[in-house]
């Protein structure tokens, strides 16, 4: 058992994945759907992949038609995140992960985020209300 994190549910579900994370926001429509790559110019993790990972960011940004647009298309190819973990989340990101059933959350500790790192294994509990560091 790891160290396990309070954090508050948006979107329902569970998921155990390796993490990715950024300090950037994320636009999902640039985003690739074939593979999940994040393919947005000058973005800190472009070239990652984020499908089927626990992601690690602030928020959302863009217009709510290319965020959802991008997660539709991410959804379709099989090549969503497996969870979402943010600090800010908006309407229309909050909004997306529900729709699509992602496991969403927030209200960590800063610990979580001082100590987590990408490659690290991740449980997010939102049901249950916690997230572990495996």
């Amino acid at each position: 058992m790891g160290k396990r994190f309070a954090c508050h549910k948006i979107s329902e579900g569970c998921a155990t994945a390796e993490v990715i994370k950024t300090k950037e926001r994320i636009m999902f429509y640039q985003v690739r759907p074939e593979d999940g790559m994040m393919d947005e110019k000058d973005h800190e993790i472009r070239g990652k992949i984020i499908a089927k990972k626990v992601l690690i960011f602030p928020g959302g940004k863009g217009s709510s038609v290319v965020q959802q647009d991008g997660l539709y298309h991410l959804d379709r190819f099989g090549n969503m995140p497996s969870a979402l973990i943010v600090s800010d989340p908006d309407p229309v990101l909050v909004a997306g992960a529900i729709i699509m059933e992602i496991p969403m959350v927030d209200r960590i500790d800063q610990e979580f985020y001082d100590t987590v790192k990408d490659g690290d294994q991740v449980t997010v509990n939102a049901d249950e209300g916690y997230v572990e560091i495996l």
